[in-house]
């Protein structure tokens, strides 16, 4: 549990210029403390303790604004940016290293029993309010723009925006690193838009 919370303050650290220190990180990051509330909870449904991991997981939501069923499986590294108002349903699956930012929604399309949330890959990005809705998949270094509904696959290395979603552009699968004005090093992608 320490290596997942130390690895994840590392990548909010190096994604977020407005996180000054591992110690502000730790102490005010909402991100964090629900990802710490998830894992207890986890643990927790997969031993069938379905109550208990509930109970924490609304616990986790009074105290950060931020939903995540204790069913859903998170990797390593997920930001929540401003989270507030987040909802992650309970078969989600979200890859590592995801930026997530407020207002967003990995959620299912009705009553269907089984897979019924997103898996999203490695690497994504998922801007401001977009809803991301039933069994989809979104391939690793995607972006999805703020306010998009994402009801179709987004392949690999590409961006989808509008309502509902549809791909605009493919990334050349490069990465560059860049310094910010700390002299910390930032990644980007260089998009090429099609």
């Amino acid at each position: 549990m320490f290596k997942n919370l130390k690895y994840d303050i590392k990548n909010i650290l190096e994604n977020d210029p407005a996180a000054n220190s591992a110690f502000e990180v730790l102490l005010l990051y909402p991100s964090i403390h629900a990802m710490m509330f998830h894992r207890m909870a986890h643990r927790l449904y997969k031993s069938k303790l379905f109550v208990l991991a509930r109970l924490v997981s609304q616990f986790s939501r009074f105290l950060t604004g931020i939903e995540i069923h204790p069913g859903a499986k998170i990797g390593r590294g997920l930001f929540i940016d401003h989270g507030m108002g987040v909802v992650i349903g309970e078969t989600a699956e979200i890859g590592n290293d995801v930026t997530i930012y407020h207002g967003v929604t990995i959620g299912g399309t009705g009553k269907e029993k089984g897979k019924r949330h997103p898996t999203i890959g490695d690497n994504v990005i998922i801007g401001t309010g977009a809803k991301v809705l039933g069994p989809v998949y979104i391939g690793d270094n995607a972006k999805i723009g703020a306010n998009a509904v994402v009801l179709k696959d987004v392949p690999c290395n590409s961006t989808a925006v509008g309502i509902p979603a549809k791909v605009i552009s493919a990334k050349s699968n490069t990465i560059i690193e860049i310094k910010d004005y700390r002299g910390r090093k930032q990644k980007i992608y260089n998009e090429m838009i099609i």
